[in-house]
C-alpha cells in the first residue's frame, strides 16, 4: 500500500527543485544513475567489516561493491587507501581525530567565523568535549590570506597532534605547502578536510592536498563530488588487515582509520550508500567531470563580479572557488536570516552565514553563503550569473513588495524550467 503523504512530499520537493535554483554550495544533483543505486536492493544487507573480512554470510556481490568504490576513490585522489564507509561527513572526521588523537590532545583547525567547520572544535561539539581545539584565522579579511606565521607560533607553542586545512565558508585557495611545512616542524599529522572541494580536487580544477604530503583527507561524497550523502577518508601510509592490531605510527594510519571507522565509532556499513558512491567515482573519473568542474569556477567568479558590481560586499572580496559570501548586513542593513527567506520566496535557495567575527548571533548573521556546483550541473554558465544577481539584488531591494517578489518568481521559474535536472535527462 502506497503511503501517499510521503510520496505528495517527494513529488512537492522535485517541483520545488524544478523550478527553483539551488545556490547552496554544499548541494548538488544527482545524475538519474546514483539515484538508482541508492534505491538499490543492497539496502536489504548487513555486511560488516570489510572486503572479504565480514561477520556475516552472502557478500560475494557487497564485496565486490566495496572494493570498487575504494579503487576508484584512490584512484581519483591519489591515496594508498581509501575508507568509503563513514556514514557522514562529521563522523569522518571524528574517526581522524580518534584513530590519532588521545582525549585531551590538542587539534588545530580554522576558527569558524572565518570560515571553519563545526567539526573542527566548535564548542558544544562532541570533539570539543574530547579534545582541546586550538586555531588559525585570516590575518586580512579583505583578501583572505591565512595568518600563516600566527599559525606557526600557536603549533610550536601547543604541539598539536593534528592540523587541519579545511573549511565551509573560506571562498578563497589554503596555501597546503606551508601547511605542510608547519605540521613537519611540530610532528602533526596533516587532514584535509576538502567536504566542499573534494570534486574540484577530482576534477583537476584545484589542487590536490595529498600531493603536497598531507597523511589523511576527509569529504563528504555529497557537494561538488556529485554523489549521495556520505564520507570519504582517504589516507597515505601502509595498508594492513584492520582487524589486527598496528603500533600507532604515521604509516599505519590506514589501518588505525579503518578500525576506528569499524568497530570504532559505527556498526554495518549503508551498502546501497557505497554501491551510490561507486557510481559517483565513476562519474567523476569521466573527462566531462573536469570540463565541469572548470565550469564550476568560471561561473562562481562570474557570479561574484557581478554581485559586487551591484554593491555587494564579498568577505575576502571574491572568490578562488565554488562559493562566496555575502556581507548584506554591511551592504544593505538586512540580516543572513531575513535574506535567506527573501530569496526562498523567489525560488533561489541559499543559506544565511556568519562573517568573520561576526557581532550577530549565528541564527541571524550578518551575511549569506552562495555557490555555483548545483547551477553548473544543470548548465548554466557564466552569461546566466548576470541574471541571478540582478533577481538577488533586485528581491532584497523590494523585500517589503509582494507584488515585486511574486513577479521575480515567475521569471526564476520560466528560467529554471528551462534547465532540467539531470535525473529527468537519462
Amino acid at each position: 500500500m502506497k503511503d501517499e503523504l510521503i510520496e505528495d512530499l517527494i513529488k512537492a520537493e522535485e517541483k520545488r527543485q524544478r523550478e527553483g535554483l539551488e545556490l547552496i554550495p554544499s548541494e548538488n544533483y544527482v545524475s538519474r544513475d546514483v539515484l538508482t543505486a541508492m534505491g538499490s536492493i543492497f539496502t536489504n544487507k548487513y555486511s560488516e567489516g570489510f572486503p572479504g573480512k565480514r561477520y556475516y554470510g552472502g557478500q560475494e556481490n557487497t564485496d565486490q561493491i566495496e572494493q570498487l568504490a575504494i579503487d576508484r576513490a584512490k584512484q581519483l585522489f591519489g591515496s594508498d587507501h581509501a575508507n568509503v564507509q563513514s556514514h557522514s561527513g562529521a563522523p569522518a572526521n571524528e574517526a581522524v581525530y580518534y584513530a590519532w588523537a588521545e582525549p585531551g590532545d590538542t587539534i588545530m583547525g580554522m576558527e569558524l567565523s572565518h570560515g571553519g567547520h563545526l567539526t573542527h572544535g566548535r564548542p558544544g561539539t562532541m570533539p570539543a568535549k574530547i579534545f582541546n581545539f586550538v586555531r588559525y584565522g585570516m590575518k586580512d579579511i579583505e583578501t583572505g590570506e591565512i595568518d600563516y606565521d600566527e599559525m606557526l607560533v600557536v603549533a610550536k607553542k601547543t604541539k598539536p597532534k593534528i592540523i587541519i586545512a579545511g573549511f565551509s565558508s573560506y571562498p578563497r585557495q589554503l596555501d597546503y605547502k606551508k601547511f605542510a611545512e608547519i605540521g613537519d616542524e611540530v610532528g602533526a599529522v596533516l587532514m584535509a578536510d576538502m567536504a566542499h572541494i573534494a570534486g574540484l580536487i577530482a576534477g583537476k580544477a584545484l589542487p590536490n592536498p595529498l600531493d603536497f604530503g598531507f597523511h589523511v583527507m576527509t569529504t563528504t561524497t555529497h557537494k561538488t563530488l556529485r554523489g549521495p550523502r556520505g564520507a570519504l577518508i582517504c589516507s597515505n601510509g601502509q595498508v594492513s588487515n584492520p582487524f589486527k592490531a598496528v603500533d600507532k605510527t604515521v604509516d599505519n594510519l590506514p589501518t588505525l582509520i579503518d578500525r576506528t571507522v569499524f568497530p570504532g565509532i559505527q556498526g554495518g556499513p549503508h551498502m546501497h550508500t557505497i554501491a551510490a558512491k561507486a557510481v559517483a567515482f565513476g562519474e567523476a573519473l569521466r573527462p566531462e567531470f573536469q570540463t565541469y568542474t572548470r565550469q564550476i569556477l568560471k561561473n562562481s567568479q562570474a557570479l561574484a563580479a557581478q554581485l559586487m558590481k551591484r554593491g555587494f560586499k564579498l568577505v575576502t572580496n571574491g572568490t578562488d572557488n565554488h562559493m562566496m559570501v555575502a556581507d548584506v548586513m554591511a551592504s544593505f542593513g538586512i540580516d543572513g536570516k531575513d535574506a535567506e527567506e527573501i530569496l526562498d520566496k523567489i525560488g533561489l535557495t541559499l543559506n544565511k552565514q556568519i562573517t568573520p567575527d561576526d557581532p550577530l548571533p549565528p541564527y541571524k548573521p550578518s551575511g549569506i553563503r552562495l555557490g555555483t556546483p548545483a547551477m553548473t550541473t544543470r548548465g548554466l554558465k557564466e552569461s546566466d550569473m548576470d541574471l541571478i544577481a540582478g533577481w538577488i539584488l533586485q528581491a532584497i531591494q523590494s523585500r517589503n513588495d509582494e507584488k515585486k517578489l511574486n513577479s521575480l518568481r515567475n521569471e526564476v521559474k520560466t528560467f529554471a524550467l528551462d534547465f532540467p535536472l539531470p535525473n529527468e535527462l537519462a
